[in-house]
């Protein structure tokens, strides 16, 4: 109890001294705005010989980073990873420059600032280089 009232004491000495601080004007100190939480997701699947997987999700305008986290067999193959829109047909339509080759790893491969929010897709597809189904796990953080 003696904490509380310590506490409420200290608010009221401190809410007197800036109501009394001598200036005509009342000023409020500036915080800067919070960071919103982000968020990850993760998605597997395989992709075929010649094909691709694509995954939709919902994000805001901001930071978002995508990581090809896993992709096998074989254990060093490089795979194509893409960001943008979903398309009517079920495709990804990436944006600008948002497609790259990646070998997995613990390294964001793509990242970059969003500037508008809303329903986004990721594509994990094959370059022309896979023999068989690759197995993999991309995961995407944003906010």
């Amino acid at each position: 109890m003696r904490h509380v009232l310590a506490a409420v004491l200290a608010t009221l000495a401190l809410t007197a001294a800036a109501c009394t601080s001598g200036g005509s004007e009342n000023t409020l100190p500036i915080f800067p705005a919070p960071t919103p939480p982000s968020t990850t997701e993760t998605f597997a699947g395989t992709v075929q010989v010649g094909g691709g997987d694509v995954h939709t999700f919902t994000a805001a305008a901001g930071n978002i980073s995508i990581t090809l986290t896993d992709a096998a067999p074989p254990a060093a193959i490089v795979m194509g990873l893409g960001l943008g829109t979903p398309a009517t047909d079920g495709s990804c339509v990436f944006f600008s420059g948002a497609a790259v080759r990646a070998q997995a790893g613990t390294t964001a491969q793509l990242s970059g600032q969003l500037q508008s929010g809303g329903s986004l897709c990721v594509d994990v597809f094959d370059i022309g280089n896979q023999t068989e189904p690759v197995n993999y796990s991309v995961t995407i953080v944003h906010i």
